[in-house]
């Protein structure tokens, strides 16, 4: 979440981000909605390096990225085995998650694997086809 030891994160605070986690991973909009706008940061991150972004996109919930993008959230934040929200809903066959992804500027080319190294290795020539030629 930050850098700041967890045994001196506040009980409630542990338990608050863990909703909103939650809540990213079930696609749960109208939370998500009310805490964004109540100054939750788009940008928390969970202690394996997961953003919002990246539980919102791999669990394949495209208006979740839309609205996570709209709150200031970044695309390109990688997790802290190097994998974009991008590469996540490649490897995963979110097609829909992807164009959102794509609209918000998210690079193909970018974490470890890529969006598109994971499109060819798992044979998703439909959204290797979006990506466009290497950059």
């Amino acid at each position: 979440m930050t850098d700041t030891p967890h045994s001196q994160i506040p009980d409630d605070v542990i338990a608050l981000a863990g909703k909103l986690f939650d809540a990213a991973r079930a696609g749960d909009e109208t939370a998500l909605s009310s805490y964004l706008s109540a100054g939750a940061p788009a940008t928390l991150t969970n202690e394996s390096g997961d953003t919002l972004m990246m539980l919102a996109a791999y669990h394949g919930h495209p208006a979740l990225v839309r609205l996570l993008g709209k709150h200031g959230a970044d695309v390109e934040t990688a997790n802290d085995r190097g994998q974009t929200p991008l590469a996540g809903a490649v490897f995963k066959g979110h097609s829909e998650v992807v164009d959102e992804l794509l609209a918000l500027g998210a690079d193909p080319d970018a974490g470890s694997p890529t969006a598109r190294q994971a499109a060819h290795l798992f044979g998703r020539t439909e959204i290797l086809d979006r990506f466009g030629t290497a950059g």
